[in-house]
């Protein structure tokens, strides 16, 4: 099955009142979320806190990361149905938008739309030209409603139409034709980051700063990647890491982040003289940075082992002492299966020897009782998936079969998400789960097919030219 045949050419050329009120009220947003997301639950009479009544074309991309509820909602508002679109936050009272501190990050600036239980004051920070829509009253107007009915477990990946959805019946059911075309899916985006990679080494032939920029965005996972490829380019790596010093490395790295800690903050001794060497390594080389060029990154949202600071502090290891680290993974023999893959995993491994942040979780925290990794198997099987095969195949020094051995991440939302719409909520993962290039391919389809396809699967080319092929 040839993926490429399903992709349009624009993406080959890119891509109850009483037991409700106040003082009873026992849910959760997680309710509110269930509610907005599932038509089934969501009330048709809904008016916003100005009384215009508000039609739900879409109630967005449910966000599983940092951020807005719902991503890119879309509406229709008032008698006139003026249409917008943007994003939904949901609290069960509108001044948590204050106690959640969301004027703060920047990742709300889009939302259009904050849905609440309650009706209550507005929030006292300035969101201005946000719509405020409340719940309860209904929620209340609808006799069969019931919150204790919603099975929080089902959202948002196990609540799917009840009928099938459209690639899932043009593939019949066949875990052949389902691999088939995932795998495929997972070369053709294997490819495109070939081509990116040779662009970019045509740009700038120096591959260690190209590997560098390249591995900084893969530890700044979605949230954190532009910002980490950036600080990759404000700190070039050749500027810091002759000095064969973790620790020197990191202190640039999080200066150069803003992330350098307060020692005030520091809970124990070793915490406190890390600090300040620390701090004493970067005022000797501060990196001047104008203030509008100064780097946003985001830290809230993420599990204490994936904070920025110790993905930076991983980037210290992996790069400090001046030696070409792509050089030696280049020279690493391509052995079949997926000896090389773990070949390459080891390799990054042994040079993740940073024993403060072995021992700590933060740079003010208390040493822990047992060790962590600075960073797990999924990420570095992401490097080499998403870096350093894709560099060596356009350096022409590694053959594309190696994709077919592409070692397994964890499941990520979208990937979640995609296998649901493509095979149905009660489909085994077990095709999938431990297969990289399954994996890719889901990911493919989530952004060429799923992610644009927002108002539901009507209308989408996949399953149009699935349904073609198989009728052949």
């Amino acid at each position: 099955m040839n993926y490429e045949a399903f992709i349009p050419v624009p993406l080959q050329l890119v891509r109850e009142k009483g037991v409700y009120d106040s003082n009873a009220f026992r849910w959760t947003e997680r309710h509110l979320q269930c509610i907005w997301f599932d038509e089934r639950l969501r009330p048709r009479q809904l008016i916003t806190r100005e009384g215009e009544p508000v039609i739900v074309d879409s109630p967005g991309h449910w966000n599983l990361e940092a951020g807005p509820d719902f991503i890119d909602a879309s509406l229709r508002i008032g008698n006139d149905q003026r249409r917008i679109r943007g994003d939904v936050e949901l609290h069960v009272r509108p001044t948590d938008w204050d106690r959640h501190h969301h004027d703060r990050a920047g990742l709300y600036h889009r939302v259009a739309l904050h849905v609440t239980y309650y009706a209550g004051p507005l929030p006292r920070a300035n969101t201005t030209g946000m719509l405020h829509l409340s719940l309860c009253d209904a929620l209340a107007s609808v006799p069969s409603f019931c919150f204790d009915d919603i099975d929080l477990s089902a959202y948002p990946h196990a609540v799917m139409p009840t009928t099938p959805r459209p690639c899932c019946a043009a593939l019949r059911d066949s875990a052949e034709s389902w691999e088939e075309l995932l795998r495929s899916a997972g070369r053709h985006r294997l490819r495109l980051k070939v081509e990116r990679m040779r662009t970019r080494l045509a740009h700038m032939p120096d591959r260690e700063q190209v590997f560098y920029e390249e591995t900084m965005a893969a530890l700044g996972y979605s949230h954190n990647a532009a910002a980490f490829r950036k600080i990759a380019q404000q700190l070039p790596l050749g500027s810091w890491n002759a000095s064969g010093s973790p620790e020197s490395g990191c202190a640039q790295l999080l200066g150069a982040a803003n992330l350098l800690p307060d020692i005030e903050k520091a809970e124990d001794e070793e915490s406190r003289l890390f600090v300040r060497r620390l701090w004493d390594s970067w005022w000797k080389h501060p990196l001047e940075i104008p203030p509008e060029e100064h780097i946003a990154v985001i830290r809230h949202g993420t599990r204490p082992h994936n904070a920025p600071a110790r993905r930076l502090a991983a980037a210290a290891a992996l790069f400090c002492g001046g030696d070409a680290l792509f050089n030696k993974l280049s020279g690493i023999s391509r052995e079949p299966g997926k000896t090389w893959f773990d070949r390459i995993n080891h390799a990054l491994t042994a040079r993740l020897d940073f024993d403060f942040w072995r021992w700590h979780l933060t740079a003010t925290g208390k040493r822990q009782a047992a060790p962590a990794a600075l960073i797990g198997t999924s990420r570095l099987s992401a490097i080499a998936t998403n870096v350093v095969l894709p560099m060596l195949i356009a350096e022409q020094a590694a053959p594309e079969s190696l994709a077919e051995h592409l070692p397994s991440e964890d499941l990520s939302a979208p990937m979640r998400e995609t296998a649901c719409a493509l095979f149905s909520r009660d489909h085994n993962p077990a095709l999938y789960a431990t297969s990289g290039l399954c994996q890719q391919g889901l990911l493919q389809i989530y952004y060429d097919f799923c992610l644009p396809a927002r108002t539901g699967c009507e209308g989408c080319l996949l399953a149009e030219r699935l349904a073609s092929q198989c009728k052949k």
